[in-house]
């Protein structure tokens, strides 16, 4: 059997975040309500991030690690986002530039709002195992950044956003997908999809988004449920309870996937509510434990939520893994792949927890200021020089060099290594 998946991984969950037990007091919350959220923590991207700074600062780890040979075999670069700046030059050819990868090398961009990470992953591993080329490999970055103006006006798109709020988060997961799956061992054919038109979530403005958040969660239990039966079409064997040790899955905030995975439990498997919660905190919550700290990436969540799974759960022995990613609009996809002790410990020596400890933590007053700031970076910015001296502590958080978008000249964005 051909051996497909993830050969390597990191996590770059930005040099800022917020404490969102804060903002939801701050912004006088129903604080019942938000604790459904099972929100700790969220990334907040200041004026010299974007999502290339995230991307370059996600991927770097993996490609310093290479040799000049094997990463000279990266034949492919993806980019998966819907936080993007221009409606044609793809992300893919600065994250190229920066990285110092060979020119031998397709450059290209993925967007289905959060299904793009697993869009893009799944994309490398149908080219690695087409064999058009034995050997090579692909850089597959997810990264985003959560926006949080709403469109007025319309009676359809009404979202609470208050609460959307304090679990949208930004940064980006960097997959190195090959022959040597070392991280996470793909389960060839065995993908369950499900996908429909429906406008529970959107970007309809490149710097707004709008949405209907029952329909968005309707949508979510819908595919969640019809991706998985799909799966169990094509592995008849297989049963959520028991096939898979741990599921990770797409987090817009932990109380969603709780409520998901309750609906199928009960669905599927006639499980009673103490047996549904036990199996959320020993299946689910590895995977949320990132989540809970970086919120709602997008496109990136999903991996960002396997990422947890690998560094948190029990690999003594080799487990399967079950994943699921949604993206609003819509597209789903349960697919699964087998996690290792090996895995595990080549990712937590990425050391990712070290990255989100290092992170500077806002003032409500900082942050305020972040959502006014005449000087934020808008889709379109033709000419800017960056304010560094906003939150400088942020700038020197991390242990090591780190990259910030530094001016954009004539439309092109020049960046540096701090």
């Amino acid at each position: 059997m051909s051996l497909v998946g993830i050969e390597a991984m990191n996590v770059f969950s930005g040099t800022a975040y917020l404490d969102v037990n804060k903002l939801a007091k701050h912004r006088n919350l129903d604080m019942t309500r938000f604790e459904n959220l099972l929100m700790k923590e969220k990334t907040v991207t200041l004026p010299y991030e974007d999502p290339i700074t995230y991307a370059v600062n996600a991927a770097k780890p993996i490609i310093d690690s290479l040799t000049a040979e094997e990463k000279d075999r990266i034949e492919m670069v993806i980019t998966c986002t819907e936080s993007a700046f221009d409606f044609g030059k793809s992300m893919s050819t600065y994250c190229h530039d920066l990285l110092g990868l060979n020119r031998n090398c397709r450059l290209f961009e993925l967007k289905n709002a959060c299904y793009s990470g697993v869009a893009g992953l799944q994309m490398a591993i149908n080219f690695v195992l087409s064999q058009v080329s034995p050997g090579a490999k692909v850089l597959v970055i997810a990264t985003d950044l959560s926006r949080f103006m709403s469109e007025e006006g319309g009676d359809a798109l009404t979202e609470d956003w208050s609460f959307a709020e304090p679990s949208g988060g930004s940064g980006a997961v960097a997959m190195l997908v090959s022959d040597k799956p070392y991280i996470f061992q793909a389960d060839i054919g065995a993908n369950g999809y499900y996908g429909y038109e429906v406008m529970d979530t959107c970007r309809p403005m490149p710097d707004a988004d709008a949405g209907d958040s029952d329909l968005s969660l309707l949508s979510y239990l819908d595919c969640f449920e019809h991706s998985f039966l799909e799966y169990q079409k094509r592995v008849p064997e297989s049963s959520y309870k028991d096939t898979f040790d741990y599921i990770a899955m797409h987090t817009p905030f932990g109380g969603m996937i709780k409520g998901a995975h309750r609906n199928l439990m009960r669905k599927l498997e006639r499980a009673k509510p103490a047996d549904i919660e036990l199996d959320f905190e020993q299946r689910i919550m590895p995977g949320l434990m990132y989540c809970q700290r970086v919120g709602n990436i997008m496109g990136a969540t999903t991996m960002l939520s396997l990422a947890s799974t690998i560094v948190h759960g029990n690999f003594d022995d080799p487990r399967r893994v079950g994943v699921f990613s949604y993206g609003s609009g819509c597209c789903s996809e349960f697919f699964s792949g087998v996690v290792t002790k090996t895995s595990q410990e080549r990712l937590r020596a990425q050391n990712i927890k070290a990255q989100l400890d290092s992170r500077y933590e806002l003032t409500m007053d900082e942050y305020e200021q972040l959502l006014i700031d005449s000087n934020m970076v808008k889709f379109g910015t033709r000419n800017v020089e960056l304010d560094t001296s906003f939150a400088p502590k942020a700038r020197t958080s991390q242990s090591v060099p780190t990259l910030f978008l530094k001016r954009i000249t004539e439309f092109h964005r020049e960046y540096e290594w701090v």
